[in-house]
């Protein structure tokens, strides 16, 4: 029941049954897995697949059938591109049954996302189909395939063998200093990350951000900002502000419950939860969250530009994780030291350091996670049960019955009167 409403749903999204089978939409080869699947078991799919990925030492190998929804309707490699920068597709021939794209880890935007055992570049397929020549029709659907590729932090990726085999002092210093950044989505008791991506309207998606300082002193982690968007470009439009002013989670001061989790597990680590909604009038139903992350000392008290601060309706206030409640009071007025974030300025780098003292780095770090993929209300499966076929039948049964009852009931109404009028004839009068 529930896989049938699945289908129905994800036919309405995708345009096509192809694309909507409980299995992910990315496939790997080589020595790249795909997150839904285990590590030790590399996925090779076979070339019938509508989409299939090859995750490569240091590029990207993205092949698309040209049936891609399965429908006998071949899509045109021009309305096919990668990535939020729109990279193109290789030149094909007209008589070709795929197309290719073979991109850099680090071109057409892929975003990368640092986890404890993995590097994971994500990206997406995007195809958007236009009329052709005069017309105005289209006979392909608009449709967005994320793509993700999965690289072991642990080892070496090449089979070549690692030069040179000693490590420069100054070499080992810097990597010391390099902070991990990371955001993932947590299952509801915060045990373990969750591997699906789904959500349907009136659920909460918890999110963990944390830094893995190596061999740095004691650091504390915070979010400075955080913005929804439909795609994984933090600048696109239209975006919802989750976090701003330097720590305030502005999402909850609307209809939602989202908050910072007190206390916190560890220094280092930050949770906090979001109640989820999709853009209106967007038809993708896909959500990216980008989180600024930034890290100061662990025996620093927190400020009005360091701080997570919790907004709560019952005593219409703003409450810290930890410090003093009044490094939360600029999270009304808005002023909260340093002018607020421009999502318009320039990105020019994504790690930007501030300030260096013995070997320790205030550091920062912009995190996205996503897609967050919705299928609808909370409630929407126990009343799309109602109109499965089984319950169907059962009330056009029900219907038919109380039809005939009424149509029985009728002909012995008539008959009894007609019985009753022959047997008390009416006299004449003479």
């Amino acid at each position: 029941m529930e896989l049938s409403s699945g289908l129905f749903i994800c036919f309405l999204l995708w345009g096509g049954m192809k694309l909507c089978y409980p299995q992910p939409l990315w496939h790997s080869q080589g020595e790249s897995f795909p997150s839904a699947m285990p590590s030790a078991m590399p996925s090779v799919m076979p070339s019938a697949k509508p989409v299939v990925v090859e995750c490569l030492e240091a590029q990207l190998v993205v092949t698309v059938s040209k049936d891609l929804f399965g429908t006998g309707k071949l899509i045109r490699p021009a309305d096919l591109s990668l990535g939020p920068e729109g990279c193109e597709p290789l030149l094909s021939m007209e008589t070709d049954d795929v197309v290719k794209f073979r991109v850099g880890l680090h071109e057409c935007g892929n975003s990368v996302q640092v986890t404890d055992d993995a590097l994971v570049y994500s990206t997406f397929l995007l195809h958007d189909p236009r009329p052709v020549g005069n017309l105005f029709i289209l006979r392909t659907n608009r449709a967005e395939v994320p793509i993700e590729c999965r690289y072991p932090r642990q080892g070496n990726v090449s089979s070549r063998a690692i030069l040179p085999t000693w490590v420069p002092f100054s070499t080992t210093v810097l990597s010391e200093e390099k902070l991990a950044f990371s955001l993932r989505l947590m299952e509801e008791n915060w045990s373990k990350e969750k591997m699906s991506p789904t959500f349907h309207l009136g659920d909460t998606a918890h999110l963990q951000a944390e830094v893995h300082a190596g061999s740095h002193v004691s650091l504390r982690l915070f979010v400075d900002h955080c913005v929804a968007t439909p795609t994984p470009d933090q600048n696109t439009f239209p975006y919802h502000s989750i976090v701003d002013l330097h720590g305030c989670l502005v999402d909850g001061l609307s209809d939602a419950s989202s908050a910072f989790k007190t206390p916190r597990p560890r220094p280092n680590t930050l949770q906090f939860t979001v109640d989820v909604f999709h853009f209106a009038n967007d038809s993708r139903n896909m959500v990216y969250i980008t989180c600024h992350l930034k890290v100061t000392p662990a025996d620093q008290a927190p400020d009005k530009l360091n701080k997570a601060c919790s907004f709560s309706k019952s005593s219409n206030s703003w409450s810290p994780v930890e410090g003093t409640a009044d490094i939360c009071e600029c999270c009304n007025g808005g002023d909260c030291g340093l002018p607020s974030y421009s999502r318009r300025q320039p990105v020019t780098s994504q790690w930007s350091k501030f300030s260096r003292s013995r070997r320790h780095a205030t550091e920062e770090a912009d995190v996205t996670v996503g897609p967050l993929i919705f299928l609808g209300r909370a409630g929407d499966h126990d009343m799309e049960g109602w109109t499965s076929p089984a319950h169907t039948s059962m009330a056009l049964g029900l219907g038919l019955a109380m039809v005939a009852f009424l149509t029985l009931a009728a002909v012995v109404l008539g008959l009894s009167r007609k019985w009753h009028a022959a047997s008390h004839p009416v006299s004449a009068s003479q």
